[in-house]
């Protein structure tokens, strides 16, 4: 798994980023001036409340878990985690209080079951190799607790027939995939209820699941 944090294309092969700045920039014009706002919205489309104990699966440089922060107030825990050790020492620099951040892979997650309330991944599914994509999404569901709830975004494809042409001559798969492409069966087969899908500006979309209230891993 990699960071998920780039605006380009990427291979089934899986990856890194390892140069925090350079993402931070790239991002920041990326989205056009509105990633903040962006962000705000996936934050309260998780369902995030004051107390919950959060995790960021592909955290990057830590920007949606400090969004996050405010959110689950001193009583909450928002832990982030990346491959990338230069993005989660980015993080660690600007992190509140509230926040902690671990060097590990979402298909492997160092975190006891049931642990977490909600599991947020931002543009991060695209980057795991394609092989180990539903590996990730059942540990996602393995540490959520019976109720809690999962949202995922990633890129979709631009509703402009121009802009489409430009994307698809971008390298790799990333951004000519709705988020339900990629994860339309692994979602269900991890055990999650589909609640809801959609769009969001600049070329997102996300998807929310639950974990059934009454299921044993």
């Amino acid at each position: 798994m990699g960071s998920g944090k780039p605006l380009h294309g990427h291979t089934d092969a899986g990856g890194t980023i390892d140069h925090p700045r350079a993402y931070e920039f790239v991002a920041e014009i990326g989205f056009l001036g509105r990633r903040r706002e962006i962000f705000t919205r996936l934050a309260t489309l998780s369902g995030t409340r004051p107390g919950d104990r959060v995790l960021d699966v592909g955290c990057g440089t830590g920007y949606l878990t400090r969004i996050l922060a405010p959110v689950v107030g001193p009583a909450g825990q928002v832990t982030g985690i990346d491959p990338s050790p230069p993005m989660i020492e980015h993080a660690r620099r600007r992190a509140p209080g509230n926040c902690s951040y671990l060097v590990g892979e979402g298909q492997a997650l160092d975190l006891p079951d049931a642990s977490v309330d909600v599991v947020v991944s931002s543009l991060a599914v695209h980057h795991m190799p394609a092989a180990e994509r539903g590996a990730a999404v059942r540990e996602m569901f393995r540490v959520l607790r019976p109720g809690g709830r999962l949202l995922i975004a990633e890129f979709r494809p631009p509703a402009s027939p121009l802009l489409a042409r430009l994307v698809g001559m971008l390298p790799g798969p990333a951004m000519r995939q709705r988020p339900m492409d990629l994860l339309a069966d692994l979602i269900p087969a991890a055990g999650f209820h589909r609640l809801d899908e959609g769009d969001l500006p600049v070329l997102l979309a996300y998807v929310q699941a639950e974990r059934p209230a009454a299921c044993v891993v």
